[in-house]
C-alpha cells in the first residue's frame, strides 16, 4: 500500500490544513478540492491552474484514489452498467450505474465482502475482507460521473445498497457522503444520498443523530423475529422491537419516509399471513415497502416467489393501508445483484 495522502480521503477542512502546512495559501484548497469533486481531475498534473512546484508536490506525496476497471456489464438495453473495479491492495469490488427517466443512480460498496452474512446475500456468502476507505468510496462515484459527462448527464442519487454494511463502517461512509455534498465539488444535495443496513441499531441512531436528512432503508426481508433471525443473523442482537424504535427516532429527528426492503423467497416469506404481518409491524410509521423479487444465490437452496405472489403480497400490503411498489428488476440478466460478479471473477481466477 502506498504511504502517500490519498486526497479523497480528506475533508475540505483537513485538505486546507495539508496545503497550509506547506505554506500555501488558503485558496490553493479551494482550488484543489474544485478540481478533485467538480472537474473529477484523477492526476495532479491535470491541475491547471496551480503553480507548477504545488502540482509536483503534490504529485510526489499525494495520491487520487484510482480504481481500475477489471469488468464490465451491461443490461437493460445499456441503462444498467455493473463494474467491478481493483483495489491498490488486489481486492474487487461492485458498484452499479443505473439510468433512469429522470434519475441517474449510482449504487456503490462500502465494504470488501460482508460480515453480516445474510442467508441469501452472495457478498457475505463470500466472507469480510476489509472495509473500504472514504477515498474508494467515492472514487466509485466519481469513476461514473465522469463517464456520465461525456454524456451531457450527471450522477443524482447515490445508495449504499451494495457490497457490505455500511452502518459498519459508517465514519468512512459518512466522510464520503460530506465530501460528495460538498457544495464547491460535486454538490450532491444531501437528500439524494441513502443507506441501507440490515438493521444496525447504534449506525442508525448516529445517523439520525447527524441532523443531515440522508435517506435510511431497511433490509427486512421477515415480519417475526423467529424468521429473521434465521434469514439476518443479526437479528439477534437487534430484533425488531429495537430496530423499529430506532427507526421511530430516525423519523421524529429528521422528519423522512424510512423505506422497508422486502425480498421474496418462494414459501418462505411470501404468504399472505406475513403479509398481513408485515402490515401489522410497520402500521404507523411513516414508511413505504419496496418488494422485490428475491435473487438467486448459487448454493442458496430458497427461490423467487412468483412475480404472481410478488403482486398478491403488494395487493395485502395495500389492503393493510401499507404503500407498497414492486422494485423493478435491474440487471438481472448480468447478476447485478451485490457479490455475483466479484463472485465470478474470483471464480475465474481459480480456472
Amino acid at each position: 500500500m502506498s504511504d502517500k495522502t490519498a486526497l479523497l480521503n480528506l475533508s475540505h477542512e483537513q485538505l486546507t490544513s495539508l496545503l497550509m502546512s506547506w505554506g500555501e495559501p488558503r485558496f490553493r484548497a479551494a482550488q484543489v478540492w474544485r478540481w478533485l469533486y467538480r472537474n473529477q481531475a484523477d492526476d495532479p498534473a491535470q491541475m491547471a491552474n496551480l503553480p507548477r512546484p504545488l502540482r509536483e508536490r503534490l504529485l510526489a506525496e499525494t495520491s487520487v484514489t484510482a480504481l481500475p476497471v477489471v469488468a464490465s456489464d451491461l443490461a437493460d438495453a445499456g441503462q444498467t452498467e455493473k463494474v467491478a473495479f481493483r483495489t491498490a491492495d488486489g481486492q474487487v469490488i461492485e458498484s452499479v450505474l443505473m439510468r433512469y427517466t429522470n434519475r441517474t443512480t449510482v449504487c456503490v460498496s462500502s465494504q470488501i465482502g460482508c460480515p453480516v452474512g445474510c442467508l441469501f446475500c452472495a457478498t457475505g456468502r463470500a466472507g469480510f475482507v476489509r472495509d473500504l476507505s472514504t477515498a474508494e468510496i467515492s472514487a466509485q462515484v466519481l469513476y461514473f460521473s465522469r463517464q456520465l459527462q461525456h454524456e451531457n448527464a450527471h450522477v443524482t442519487n447515490v445508495v449504499f445498497m451494495g457490497m457490505g454494511e455500511p452502518m459498519l463502517n459508517f465514519e468512512a461512509v459518512w466522510q464520503a457522503i460530506l465530501n460528495l455534498h460538498e457544495r464547491d465539488g460535486l454538490a450532491l444535495g444531501i437528500r439524494r444520498f441513502t443507506l441501507s443496513t440490515v438493521g444496525i441499531v447504534p449506525g442508525i441512531e448516529v445517523l439520525a443523530r447527524e441532523g443531515l436528512a440522508v435517506g435510511l432503508a431497511i433490509s427486512l426481508h421477515a415480519p417475526s423475529d423467529a424468521l429473521r433471525n434465521r434469514l439476518i443473523p443479526v437479528n439477534r442482537r437487534y430484533p425488531l422491537a429495537r430496530l423499529l424504535e430506532a427507526v421511530r427516532f430516525y423519523i421524529e429527528r429528521t422528519g423522512r419516509r424510512v423505506t422497508f426492503e422486502y425480498a421474496l423467497a418462494d414459501g418462505v416469506n411470501d404468504s399472505d399471513e406475513q403479509a398481513v404481518a408485515t402490515a401489522g409491524l410497520l402500521r404507523g410509521l411513516l414508511a413505504h415497502v419496496n418488494l422485490i423479487q428475491m435473487n438467486e444465490v448459487e448454493g442458496v437452496q430458497m427461490r423467487p416467489s412468483s412475480r404472481e405472489r410478488v403482486l398478491r403480497f403488494q395487493d395485502v400490503l395495500q389492503q393493510q393501508g401499507i404503500q407498497t411498489t414492486v422494485r423493478v428488476s435491474r440487471g438481472a440478466d448480468i447478476q447485478a445483484a451485490c457479490g455475483q460478479l466479484r463472485s465470478r471473477i474470483a471464480d475465474e481466477s481459480e480456472q
